[in-house]
């Protein structure tokens, strides 16, 4: 697609795993970007001495800004940086806002009403791949918003997006996020649980490997899974438990609110809630093997 002669100015906060990667993808495309703090400063300095500009404020974040991308982990935190009291939607300046966090589509859906009477447009537009594919520039990602907002924002997107699937309007995004996410953790749940129960009967991982990996079980998913399983690479999958936790409960919060009996969903939760609750929730998503395998007498951990 062709870019626009002259480039809008994007704001980016939440440089976290995959922000900053994000983020400098937008940089080197050529757009005037800004960036803002939260965590970390590692991320922001590293960009400023790329050529960004950094803001001391969400609020002159905005000011300085006519697109302002968030990377943050849910809504309260897409909350505080939008409505706080020095927040983007304090100067009143109409400016869009992409939330790429995974957040809970009622909030999105509140305020993107709250922030309409004031003039900015609110659009989500959630990921999916790793925080690898953000540096790559290759993630997914689903955008929920009117038409004509998306189509000024695609070139942004296609900065650090590898596909860009429009799911209609705003809240959309955020709602297939989740449906997404259901499915990816709960594909993280069973493989902890049937790599427990195999140890359980002297079924090692690598025997389980060696049945599923090529067969039609297998996919890129269960392969970064099986990454940390079988060679113990910590960062394989870096998406902490915790954050997994976070989206299977704005799931049953989603199908609580439609009236929908969701067993599965909530069988998938719990398996997360018991990580987090025994304080596993920094982990990420593929040590849930082990702690399923601990809780049940066993160890996935290769012998010397």
């Amino acid at each position: 697609m062709s870019e626009p002669a002259l480039k809008e100015r994007v704001g980016f906060a939440g440089l976290g795993l995959m922000g900053q990667g994000m983020a400098r993808n937008i940089l080197k495309k050529g757009w005037p970007l800004t960036v803002l703090a939260h965590r970390s400063r590692t991320a922001v300095e590293a960009l400023v001495a790329e050529g960004a500009t950094e803001a001391k404020t969400a609020r002159a974040l905005a000011e300085a800004s006519d697109v302002v991308v968030l990377c943050v982990t849910g809504s309260p935190e897409v909350s505080a940086l939008v409505e706080g009291p020095d927040g983007l939607a304090a100067t009143g300046k109409p400016i869009v806002i992409i939330d790429c966090s995974t957040s809970d589509p009622s909030q999105t859906l509140r305020l993107a009403e709250s922030l309409r009477e004031r003039g900015i447009t609110l659009i989500d537009a959630p990921l999916s791949r790793t925080p690898k594919d953000a540096a790559a520039g290759t993630l997914d990602v689903m955008v929920g918003g009117d038409d004509a907002v998306v189509a000024r924002v695609l070139p942004i997107l296609e900065a650090f997006a590898g596909r860009v699937m429009p799911t209609g309007p705003t809240g959309t995004g955020h709602t297939m996020k989740l449906l997404n996410n259901f499915l990816a953790m709960g594909y993280a749940a069973l493989y902890a649980e049937a790599l427990a129960l195999g140890a359980k009967a002297g079924l090692t991982p690598k025997v389980f490997d060696s049945v599923i990996r090529g067969g039609r079980m297998d996919g890129p998913f269960y392969q970064t899974f099986m990454t940390y399983v079988l060679e113990r690479d910590r960062n394989a999958h870096q998406f902490a438990l915790r954050n997994a936790l976070k989206d299977m409960s704005y799931l049953a919060g989603f199908a609580s609110a439609a009236s929908f009996a969701n067993p599965m969903g909530a069988a998938v939760r719990n398996s997360f809630a018991l990580a987090v609750g025994a304080g596993r929730g920094e982990d990420y998503v593929p040590m849930l093997s082990d702690i399923v395998a601990e809780m049940n007498g066993v160890s996935l951990v290769p012998k010397g």
